[in-house]
């Protein structure tokens, strides 16, 4: 590992989304968003619906949208496991506006708190989507 540089991997259900040495990485915890860098001191910390920021060289090399997850983090690494990954510059945002009018229409039909709290949870993660996007 370089110095001065934290090592970061990103998974989500489907596959390794990204691996590499970083200068810092902002994870946007449920408590708030929060900054990585070398010998950070340990912590597991659920996220948010939010973005990631990947920081190289002084500015953002990559920003990628997460709907909520994990992250673990060692002195020399930042291991996020995300429940869906995807580049900001790659939102779609008709489909992404759809899946947010899908989910408010399924909010209004659910039959108990269970699907209510579902419909809930996917409102707001296209919201957040949206937000990346704009």
């Amino acid at each position: 590992m370089a110095e001065g540089k934290v090592s970061f991997e990103l998974v989500s259900p489907e596959r390794l989304l990204l691996s590499e040495e970083v200068d810092m990485v902002v994870v946007p915890g449920e408590e708030g968003d929060f900054g990585v860098l070398t010998r950070h001191t340990p912590l597991i910390s659920t996220l948010r619906p939010g973005v990631i920021q990947v920081h190289n060289g002084g500015a953002v090399s990559e920003s990628i949208f997460v709907a909520g997850g994990f992250a673990e983090v060692t002195p020399a690494r930042c291991t996020v496991l995300a429940e869906e990954a995807v580049a900001v510059g790659d939102i779609d945002r008709a489909a992404t506006e759809q899946r947010l009018s899908d989910a408010r229409d399924d909010l209004l039909d659910a039959k108990d708190d269970a699907e209510k709290a579902s419909a809930e949870r996917r409102i707001a993660v296209a919201e957040a989507m949206l937000q990346a996007a704009a």
